[in-house]
């Protein structure tokens, strides 16, 4: 995992069953006040009070105010991306569209867990160092997911598994994070989870054109794409 700035690293880390509790006793203050009055009203006197601790406990594991938030914030996607990895060890002997529900049912499932902190954390608070996390925990996640389509190759007909891995991953964490975060109406979280996973299977599966090629061209507020297929300007040509 990249390493945290200064300011941002905790001080100690807890290593007793007892000193864990008090850590954790902390972190659990830290995300309620943030999600009930917002980062402003999260000082380390406030969250001391909320866990039950002294403000002297609360300083021998975190400096700071930012340190508590950034702590918070890795542990929070931690437990996002193990509830993933957990999906994903499971799809490995699952056939394709098994396996793609269960991993899109486990994004869905990562993005609800505490899912009023998650929308602090992302609306309020931002950090590089988290940025940094995300990106690390990225590589990993596509590294297994391109090793999950492999074990499908004879069902799939995108050409690059890397390129369909990345577009998997950003296409399912931007709808399941609009649904589960916008919560529109007249849609249930079921119903979109299966119309992600038949989007994902149709992406993965459909027969692509030999030689087909798309291009884009922009007109006022339109976006107009068009495709061109080398065998038929042959036959056009002939």
């Amino acid at each position: 995992m990249a390493a945290m700035t200064p300011l941002l690293s905790p001080r100690k880390a807890p290593r007793q069953s007892r000193s864990q509790a008090t850590v954790t006793a902390i972190l659990d203050a830290t995300a309620r006040i943030l999600v009930e009055r917002g980062f402003a009203a999260a000082s380390t006197n406030a969250v001391a009070e909320r866990a039950g601790v002294s403000v002297g406990s609360l300083y021998q594991y975190f400096p700071n105010k930012d340190a508590l938030v950034s702590a918070l914030r890795v542990r929070h996607g931690e437990q996002m991306m193990a509830a993933i990895q957990r999906a994903l060890t499971k799809a490995m002997e699952a056939t394709l569209v098994e396996a793609l529900a269960g991993l899109i049912e486990a994004t869905v499932e990562a993005h609800r867990v505490d899912a009023d902190l998650h929308r602090v954390l992302e609306e309020q608070l931002g950090s590089t160092d988290v940025d940094a996390q995300r990106d690390e925990y990225t590589d990993v996640m596509e590294d297994r997911i391109v090793g999950l389509l492999a074990r499908h190759r004879d069902e799939i007909s995108a050409p690059d598994l890397k390129l369909a891995a990345f577009m998997l991953m950003q296409a399912a964490h931007a709808l399941i994070h609009a649904v589960v975060r916008q919560r529109p109406k007249g849609i249930s979280l079921k119903h979109a989870t299966q119309e992600i996973v038949s989007m994902m299977t149709a992406y993965l599966t459909s027969p692509r054109r030999a030689g087909a090629r798309w291009s884009m061209g922009f007109s006022g507020r339109h976006v107009t794409l068009a495709a061109s297929d080398s065998s038929c300007s042959r036959r056009n040509q002939q």
